[in-house]
């Protein structure tokens, strides 16, 4: 990195209003207890604990059930505190954006708005998840809501990263949102096989078995587009370090990510760390490629806050 590029980075930040610093640092807090939150569903789905809490939205008429409380009511209860105390960060989100409008991007509050809506209408289709009895659709439906909710958490911060571009991505931040669109679109395939105990009743050419058989074929083309992606980003010499990072991340998740898909279903979803460790993986994957796709635009424009 040259003296010049260096001093330009430091003189941004020494600019960056001290609300932006707080919001940017608040919405990677959310970013991070959201993959948590999604880990947990996971695991409370795996663990047949999605109906441990019979009602909504308390769990036995209470707010902490400690005379039922057991391994599964546990994961049920904790999912919908972690899910409430993230509800309440994105009301802090929207409302700081707003109060703070003057002195931050114009952008901002309309997408903090945005992601607060998203987690509003997650909390709904949390509800819907109990009331209907963990009905398929609803329960894809609601891992949908919550990756597009971690997504724009991770363009917001990405978008307010102090950051100065090299110009050397023009060509690689299509191709990185190409990427995360599969990525998205296999986890929702992923979430539908898991809602659905597609790989326990696929049998001959039964409906499940398509859906499972969805899932593998799907595998293909977000793995060979990640490949072709992570092949030009090393064949990219003036790209940025942090680029570089992500790219290189990236490219040890979708291994690892392979990995758990090919054991996972070798066991039959029967060991649950499996499972729930390859959705969590999948969901970071696709946080890397939204923020590696947001800095290659950034970069392509030479932006050093959008």
């Amino acid at each position: 990195m040259t003296e010049s590029v260096l001093q330009s980075q430091i003189a941004d930040r020494k600019e960056e209003p001290i609300s932006q610093v707080w919001i940017r640092r608040l919405v990677w807090k959310i970013a991070i207890a959201t993959l948590l939150l999604m880990a947990v569903g996971s695991a409370t789905r795996v663990m047949n604990a999605g109906l441990a809490c019979p009602d909504w939205p308390l769990c036995y008429g209470q707010l902490v059930p400690t005379q039922q409380m057991n391994l599964q009511v546990f994961l049920e209860w904790f999912h919908r505190l972690d899910a409430a105390l993230i509800g309440f960060s994105a009301i802090a989100l929207a409302s700081l954006s707003w109060w703070y409008r003057d002195r931050l991007p114009a952008w901002l509050p309309w997408a903090s708005t945005f992601a607060l809506g998203l987690i509003v209408f997650q909390g709904v289709l949390g509800g819907l998840t109990v009331t209907q009895l963990l009905r398929f659709d609803i329960v894809t439906a609601h891992l949908g809501a919550a990756l597009l909710f971690f997504s724009t958490l991770i363009v917001i911060g990405s978008a307010l990263i102090p950051y100065e571009g090299t110009g050397a991505a023009s060509k690689l931040a299509w191709l990185g949102l190409l990427a995360a669109l599969l990525v998205y679109g296999q986890s929702l395939l992923g979430g539908l096989v898991a809602s659905r105990w597609a790989l326990h009743q696929c049998f001959g050419a039964s409906q499940l078995c398509t859906v499972m058989n969805s899932h593998i074929l799907g595998v293909f083309p977000p793995t060979m587009t990640l490949i072709a992606l992570i092949w030009l980003a090393r064949r990219t010499p003036a790209l940025h370090d942090t680029l570089r990072k992500l790219i290189n991340s990236a490219a040890i998740l979708v291994g690892l990510q392979v990995l758990l898909g090919i054991a996972t279903f070798k066991l039959h979803l029967q060991v649950e760390v499996l499972t729930v460790t390859h959705q969590a993986v999948g969901a970071s994957l696709l946080g890397v490629l939204v923020a590696f796709t947001v800095l290659a635009m950034r970069d392509k424009s030479k932006l050093s806050v959008i």
